[in-house]
């Protein structure tokens, strides 16, 4: 399923109860239809229906096992259900059959090495995800986060100054800019940044900010 597709999904999902019964209507109709069990996997996640859109996303991979786009989204519900090792077996089954469309799938698994504390081997899949797409600011900001815990301060800033160019709206990009520029001794503008993250709604860490307080004066 292309974005277009997936940004119906959000649109129509005002009206869910509706949109639920005219895709299982079409699923009905059409028990072959990758796209129409995809969507409909799509909308009982957004009503919350787990166990149904598992049920959908299931059936689509079984029609058609190069549907990798349905892969990655039930990998995802996996992921938020603390099933990593499922959520890295769809993930990789994603990969498998169509790595050039699998920007999300790699970095969904630099997040699932993430969760694992593996932090190398997550380094690897966020820089792979980002080398499909590197348009992806929410890997930025998740691969800035594991080089600062690793202490790799100048990949750390290269990285949070992408995600923030990519997404300058983003709270958690000015956050992790600032905490970036700190570590690279820049400490006046962190202070920027950090200033920039509060009015964008970040709940600032109060311990980094008297670190960085002490710093200035």
């Amino acid at each position: 399923m292309d974005q277009e597709n997936i940004e119906n999904v959000e649109n129509l999902a005002e009206d869910l109860p509706r949109v639920i019964a005219e895709m299982e209507k079409k699923c009905k109709q059409a028990p072959d239809n990758v796209v129409a069990w995809h969507h409909l996997g799509l909308v009982y996640m957004k009503a919350g229906r787990i166990e149904d859109a598992i049920e959908s996303l299931e059936k689509c991979i079984v029609i058609d096992d190069q549907a990798n786009q349905p892969m990655i989204n039930l990998g995802a519900i996996y992921f938020g259900q603390g099933n990593l090792d499922k959520a890295q077996e769809l993930n990789e089954m994603a990969i498998a059959v169509q790595p050039d469309l699998s920007a999300q799938a790699y970095a969904n698994l630099g997040l699932i090495w993430q969760q694992r504390n593996e932090m190398d081997k997550s380094i690897v899949f966020y820089e792979k995800a980002i080398q499909y797409d590197p348009k992806l600011a929410t890997v930025w900001m998740n691969l800035t986060s594991v080089l600062t815990m690793k202490g790799e301060d100048e990949r750390a800033l290269k990285s949070a100054r992408k995600a923030t160019e990519l997404e300058p709206d983003s709270a958690l990009a000015q956050n992790n800019l600032a905490v970036a520029l700190f570590f690279s001794g820049d400490f006046a503008t962190a202070k920027n940044h950090i200033e920039k993250a509060r009015e964008l709604g970040y709940s600032v860490d109060p311990n980094f900010e008297a670190a960085l307080e002490e710093k200035l004066a």
